[in-house]
């Protein structure tokens, strides 16, 4: 048998489950499209988490990439994109079972430390910073690029992005950017800045020690962050509630940087972005993720047959043409109503996820149905 038949026949696993010690470890496995999230990879990560709760053996339970290029790229848009087409329904039990495992994770009696190494991105993000210890390194890119492909954040990310401290979530959701180990610190989306060099080291002290003292030894005095810099401008800039207005404020700055930002959210879909920062503040009214992550799992649904995630994944990631048409074009032609209809309970065949609840004590969430 050729090394390329065995290869076909026994395929590496898209999520690695290994024990060492008291370590149960979590590595997403597909490194090759920097560990993108798939609906088996849920499954197995869960099934992981539910039999290491019971298990006097596993102390703590690590998360992390395989490769060097990121922990996790997001969810596999293409496949979602080609789903919208069929209707939905493949990506309406998607979310639903990775909004659950979102919740899971922000709610795991055992300690969970999630490894934010390189590219962290949109999925990849639910599963680590909900976490309860969240590690980060000079290698990290996070971020919530949502809008720029016609999508609103979601996996408990406008939770995330709504208690960040003043409107630095509300800049991190609009311009869709990328931040560094430092910002993610900054906006409470970790808590452990460790150099990459040292990852290797930290896994296996975790296997025989404390979480706490293993990080506590480990943690490095993290660089500057960029962000800090522009809180100024972007505190004032950010704090109304309608899109015009601050894209008003940002052009009406004295900042260059608020000048660049107006530039990067007006590229973005006028649709996301208004339905995005009412997402957000939305969100911030809610009282605890699972409340939110209903909401976002609305959001998202509707989000999936408007015509902005079709043109959006076209431009950037099928056709790569990076000039998207959005519908409508401007901000000014986005109705309230239209904003509105995007929190409209669901109707027909997805109604089976609508307005999940936590279940108990335990995270897991519940339909109305399954009630």
């Amino acid at each position: 048998m050729s090394e390329t038949s065995e290869l076909k026949e026994n395929p590496e696993p898209e999520v690695r489950l290994e024990r060492s010690g008291h370590l149960g470890h979590i590595i997403l496995n597909r490194p090759r499209a920097i560990n993108a999230l798939t609906a088996t990879m849920v499954s197995l990560i869960s099934g992981a988490l539910d039999e290491w709760e019971h298990d006097d053996g596993v102390a703590t339970v690590l998360l992390s990439g395989a490769g060097e290029r990121g922990l996790c790229a997001g969810g596999d848009i293409v496949a979602i994109y080609r789903d919208a087409g069929n209707g939905g329904a493949e990506s309406a039990r998607f979310w639903a079972e990775e909004y659950e495992l979102n919740a899971r994770i922000s709610s795991y009696p055992k300690p969970y430390v999630a490894l934010m190494d390189g590219i962290v991105l949109g999925g990849g993000v639910g599963l680590s910073a909900h976490a309860r210890h969240r590690v980060v390194t000079e290698r990290t890119k996070v971020g919530m690029p949502e809008t720029g492909i016609g999508f609103i954040p979601d996996v408990g990310g406008t939770y995330l992005l709504s208690r960040a401290p003043g409107e630095l979530g509300t800049h991190a959701a609009l311009t869709a950017g990328t931040m560094t180990g430092a910002d993610a610190l900054l906006l409470g989306l970790a808590d452990v800045y460790v150099d990459s060099s040292r990852l290797g080291e930290l896994a296996a002290a975790l296997e025989k020690r404390q979480v706490e003292e293993v990080l506590q030894e480990f943690a490095q005095e993290p660089p500057a962050a960029p962000l800090a810099a522009a809180r100024d401008w972007i505190d004032d800039c950010y704090a109304h509630d309608d899109v015009e207005t601050i894209i008003d404020a940002l052009l009406r700055s004295e900042a260059k940087d608020a000048h660049a930002a107006a530039a990067v959210v007006l590229a973005k879909s006028p649709s996301a972005l208004k339905v995005t920062l009412a997402s957000l503040r939305r969100a911030r009214e809610l009282p605890d993720l699972p409340s939110v992550l209903a909401q976002e799992y609305r959001v998202s649904l509707h989000a999936l047959t408007a015509p902005d995630f079709a043109e959006g994944v076209r431009a950037q990631v099928i056709d790569k043409d990076r000039t998207p048409q959005w519908t409508p074009a401007t901000l000014e032609e986005v109705r309230q109503a239209d904003v509105d209809s995007y929190f409209a309970p669901l109707n027909g065949r997805h109604q089976l996820w609508e307005n999940r609840q936590p279940a108990g004590n335990d995270g897991h969430l519940i339909s109305q149905e399954q009630r």
